[in-house]
């Protein structure tokens, strides 16, 4: 009898650590999916900012030298 106990027990356990594995399984590649997402989005932003900061250098470039001089010294 109290072999018999002692395999059920373990069984159930087996079952329960199999159980657990699939929800770890399915949380992992939720977060995968999670993290490449991210990782693309990050990407376009820091394109993004990179064409940005393109922009204002050039618009900076624009400026005529005199009045950025001021503006500096103002400050």
């Amino acid at each position: 009898m109290a072999h018999s106990s002692q395999i059920e027990q373990i069984a159930e356990r087996v079952e329960r650590l199999l159980v657990r594995h699939d929800e770890l399984q399915r949380t992992n590649a939720l977060l995968v999916e999670q993290v490449n997402s991210l990782t693309q989005e990050r990407d376009s932003l820091k394109s993004r900012l990179s064409a940005a900061r393109a922009r204002v250098d050039a618009l900076l470039e624009r400026l005529p030298a005199t009045g950025l001089h001021t503006t500096k010294d103002a400050g």
